[in-house]
């Protein structure tokens, strides 16, 4: 998650439900910002400008894209914060986006939200070209079915609404009918990493139908992140909403073996999603002792996020499945070293150089991680090294608004290919860089 993904809008959706750890999106707005033609020097200008969106001009083609998604789409979590800045980046290269917010209700929405959803959809422009979010698209298979042959169906998945944790055997099953039909209905479906991809194979997707785009990183500008005093605890950051997925319980279970030793965390995330998982949180540190040395931040606007960001030392996070993991990845950005899971696109975006990887739920594993970390500021310093090396290859949102660009140029079937394509478009897109 950036910075920016911590700042809370107004009512969120549960985030106990399933999939709801989920979009990010900008104010909805459609206008599009005047811009000069780019630099035809420019690699990346290139790309852009072949693809037929050069900014501020959409001549070549009807560049609008009507984006769906459900609930407040200022909500304080990685899905959504992917929403806003893909939003930001395609009108910055020319497309025209108008974002229409769906029920909050999704992913279990109620019989008026979908009577709503297919209002919406029933009323856009013949062959309008439309990307809906997951966590509303899963949930809406007949209404979207409806609307296959007219409109130009896009769906976005940052990880299928039933890989959700704490769901009943039922749910789960009807969860995966549900989004198995809504997916059939796209002519294509943008994933945020290749272990969603590869999630999706169960969903009877052909593997042509998928483009992973990545999400993109801020990279800290100004004064360099902190260095530690000499003596002083290790300082470890945790970025997540606090749900059951998160592992928040966990992670404080696995430092409660560890009070010996110096450090202190802070939790920075929505306390209020998911109300029980909050009070139980609480109540898990209070029976470990650890008041005082566990803060719990609940959402910080960009700059207080900053902040943490460049105070801490090393990145923490238990979660117990991940689509993708932008909090870690904006971590590795900061330098930070990584404590975490094997789960989603983590064990690709940290490697093996830049922290220490457990097995979900594996809380002996996780303290030893932790442990080894705290005992040994040589193996930390060489995590550390690790991680700016991992950052370097990371994409940077501009460059991952590129790639969706051509994703969706591709689904609005143009007939000039834009050089570049198949770097963009390839079902496990490359990290680096963005190049043609």
């Amino acid at each position: 998650m950036s910075p920016d993904a911590s700042k809370s809008g107004a009512s969120k959706p549960d985030a106990s439900k399933p999939g709801a750890s989920k979009p990010a999106a900008s104010k909805p707005g459609a206008s599009k910002p005047g811009a000069s033609k780019p630099d035809a020097s420019n690699p990346d200008a290139r790309d852009v400008a072949a693809d037929g969106f050069v900014a501020g001009s959409a001549a070549a083609i009807d560049a609008t894209l009507e984006l769906m998604l459900p609930g407040d789409p200022l909500t304080a979590t990685g899905g959504y914060e992917y929403d806003r800045r893909m939003s930001e980046g395609l009108r910055a290269l020319g497309w025209s986006v108008r974002v229409h917010a769906l029920d909050g209700s999704f992913p279990l929405p109620t019989a008026q939200a979908l009577n709503d959803a297919r209002d919406r959809l029933a009323v856009l422009p013949e062959q309008s070209l439309v990307l809906i979010d997951g966590l509303a698209l899963g949930a809406m298979p007949d209404q979207v079915c409806a609307q296959a042959q007219r409109l130009r169906l896009v769906g976005l998945v940052h990880h299928p609404l039933a890989a959700e944790t704490g769901l009943s055997p039922g749910l789960v099953a009807r969860l995966e009918d549900s989004e198995r039909r809504a997916l059939q209905a796209t002519r294509m479906i943008v994933v945020t990493s290749d272990a969603t991809r590869v999630a999706l194979s169960r969903y009877g997707v052909a593997p042509d139908r998928i483009v992973v785009v990545e999400p993109g990183v801020d990279r800290p500008q100004g004064a360099a992140p902190e260095t530690r005093a000499a003596g002083a605890p290790l300082r470890m950051l945790c970025v997540a909403t606090v749900t059951p997925r998160k592992g928040h319980e966990l992670l404080v279970e696995a430092l409660a073996g560890l009070r010996e030793h110096a450090w202190v965390l802070s939790c920075v995330g929505d306390l209020e999603r998911s109300p029980a998982t909050a009070r139980a949180l609480r109540a898990c540190i209070a029976a470990a002792g650890l008041e005082d040395r566990i803060e719990l931040c609940g959402v910080l606007d960009s700059e207080a996020l900053d902040r943490k960001l460049r105070q801490a030392d090393l990145f923490v996070l238990a979660t117990r499945f991940e689509g993708y993991g932008m909090a870690v990845t904006q971590a590795l950005a900061y330098g930070l070293p990584v404590v975490s899971t094997h789960t989603g696109a983590i064990a690709s975006t940290v490697g093996r150089h830049a922290g220490l990887l457990v097995e979900p739920g594996d809380v002996a594993a996780l303290r030893a991680s932790l442990q080894r970390v705290l005992l040994d500021p040589g193996l930390h310093a060489r995590l550390a090294e690790g991680a700016r090396a991992a950052a370097a290859k990371l994409p940077d949102w501009p460059c991952a608004s590129r790639r969706l660009s051509a994703a969706l140029a591709r689904a609005a079937r143009r007939t000039v290919a834009a050089p570049g394509d198949s770097q963009c478009l390839a079902a496990a897109s490359p990290r680096g860089p963005c190049s043609t």
